[in-house]
């Protein structure tokens, strides 16, 4: 599958198989993270894998899933992550630009993980003091962002639709997620 292929499947991915991710994969996705752009190279992202089973359910209690379908989009016994990646940022390093060195790793991990057959889903709600007591998160670490991960137990498509930012849940549990029409959102040479 081409890197172009890649960017127009994939979806975020709340449901998951119970099939465990190799640690070589993880470290993978975790290195293709580090391989970001970062402003001014200050490289401020640390990472927290997570893949203990105890560990993985502690951290799950602590996340916000599915705002828009909620609790329909929370993940049942059978089909939470396997794994999770943290970003945590070094507050010494960090510029003022973080949040393009967050999102440039994160949709690595994604892209990384889907090549691999893996889905996930950024998520940035969070009981941060908690899962700080859980992880061991020293004070001058912000946790940002998780990625949950997992082999996909769903199917999630994007929908042309200008109307609507809301994505859904259908009757066999696949997710619906409307986008912007292209022609809605490019302009050439001027507005």
């Amino acid at each position: 599958m081409d890197v172009i292929e890649i960017i127009k499947q994939r979806r975020c991915i709340r449901k998951f198989k119970q099939d465990p991710i190799d640690d070589e994969i993880l470290k993978e996705l975790v290195d293709c993270a580090r391989l970001a752009p970062c402003a001014s190279n200050k490289q401020p992202l640390e990472f927290i894998v997570v893949k203990d089973k105890e560990t993985c359910e502690k951290v799950f209690e602590n996340l916000g899933w599915a705002s828009y379908i909620s609790p329909k989009g929370t993940p049942k016994e059978g089909e939470k992550p396997t794994a999770y990646i943290f970003i945590l940022v070094n507050k010494q390093r960090a510029t003022k630009w973080i949040g393009h060195d967050i999102g440039a790793a994160f949709e690595n991990i994604l892209l990384a993980a889907w090549s691999k057959g893996i889905g996930g889903c950024p998520i940035v709600t969070i009981n941060r003091k908690n899962v700080r007591e859980i992880l061991n998160v020293p004070d001058d670490y912000e946790i940002d962002t998780v990625i949950p991960l997992g082999y996909k137990g769903h199917d999630s498509f994007a929908e042309d639709n200008d109307e609507k930012v809301e994505y859904y849940m259908d009757e066999n549990g696949n997710f619906h997620v409307p986008k912007r029409p292209l022609e809605r959102v490019i302009h050439f040479d001027k507005f």
